[in-house]
């Protein structure tokens, strides 16, 4: 074997056994609340689903944070997209009546979802998705164009874009009229005593998709190649020919597509109503998520599959810590801990690399 096959072996162990250790954290986290929750909640069917339902909804955000933060980026306006997703598909079901709860017991024929209840499903995922997509394609214009640090631009865009999902429901909830095949995307069906079909969630299902297509994305493309190269090293991926503005304007619109879809089961999950609150501190959910799976503030790692696994322990966390009865900015305290944790760790194992 030559030197340079025999390095490439090397790495890519050494990138399995990463994983490992952060499933074995998981699991490690798991074990923790499952012999201290009381009962034997922790570990029920009901309990395990919920965890899963909501891990998608931050592995699917998740998925669009791994390629900006492998592209050395950072989006503080994920819960904001989200939020904006659910709003906007919540108003394109709504359309021809009025926000507020009053909707719900109204049956004017006017509505578009009543005419045209497929099309009127089909354009709120359109709309929805797109309208995170092009909060996301902003977001790189304004850093690409204007040259701004991206923590400054999506610090900045968080609450422009949370700001349009509030004023889009004039600051209500909006009820649409008619019940859809997007409010049960998140759906439960191991516990459901209407079974669907499904072994999983539809937006389970989905998610996996996302999963394949991404590090497909990421491990066999030019633009994956191109999305690591400006995270380890922006002058010289230019020097080397890659189109580093158009790179990054491709991230962070992938981005915001992600988070549409998120926007989407996020809707299904809090019982198909526009809520222009939700989604709030998704941003640190999300970003401690990708940290957690071995993704680097300095750019050029990251990894899908380590996303999965930190969305699953932030979930486990919150959902544990929960059922614990742990005041929520205990909570908040543990996960942001977290977060510092595995920053250090990371500068630890990059100084024992150099």
């Amino acid at each position: 074997m030559s030197g340079a096959a025999f390095a490439e072996s090397s790495l890519f162990k050494s990138r399995w056994v990463d994983i490992l250790g952060r499933f074995l954290a998981l699991v490690v986290v798991f074990v923790f609340f499952a012999v201290l929750v009381e009962g034997g909640k922790f570990y029920t069917l009901r309990n395990l689903e919920n965890i899963l339902r909501q891990s998608a909804v931050y592995a699917t955000a998740g998925l669009g944070m791994t390629l900006v933060i492998i592209a050395a980026g950072i989006d503080l306006s994920v819960g904001s997209m989200i939020a904006l997703s659910v709003i906007t598909v919540a108003a394109t079901l709504n359309w021809g009546g009025a926000t507020g709860a009053a909707t719900v017991a109204s049956a004017d024929a006017h509505y578009f979802v009543y005419q045209h209840p497929a099309l009127a499903s089909i354009m709120a995922v359109a709309a929805g998705v797109g309208a995170a997509t092009l909060a996301g394609l902003a977001n790189g214009c304004l850093i690409v164009g204007l040259r701004l640090m991206p923590f400054i631009v999506t610090l900045g865009t968080m609450g422009v874009i949370r700001g349009l999902a509030k004023g889009m429901a004039n600051e209500r909830d909006i009820y649409p009229p008619e019940s859809t095949w997007i409010g049960s995307l998140m759906d439960p069906t191991l516990t459901s005593k209407t079974s669907s079909g499904w072994l999983l969630p539809t937006g389970v299902w989905i998610l996996i998709g996302g999963v394949l297509v991404t590090s497909f994305l990421l491990r066999y493309t030019r633009l994956g190649r191109h999305i690591f190269a400006v995270g380890s090293n922006e002058e010289t991926a230019r020097l080397c020919g890659v189109r580093v503005g158009l790179t990054k304007l491709i991230v962070y619109t992938l981005c915001g597509f992600f988070c549409g879809v998120a926007g989407l089961m996020q809707f299904s999950y809090i019982g198909g109503v526009g809520q222009p609150t939700t989604a709030l501190t998704y941003e640190l959910f999300v970003i401690a998520a990708v940290i957690i799976g071995g993704a680097s503030f300095t750019g050029g790692e990251g990894s899908v599959l380590g996303t999965l696994i930190g969305a699953l322990t932030i979930t486990v966390l919150y959902t544990g810590g929960q059922q614990m009865g742990w005041p929520k900015w205990v909570q908040e305290m543990v996960i942001g801990g977290i977060i510092i944790a595995a920053v250090a760790l990371d500068r630890v194992r990059h100084r024992q690399s150099t």
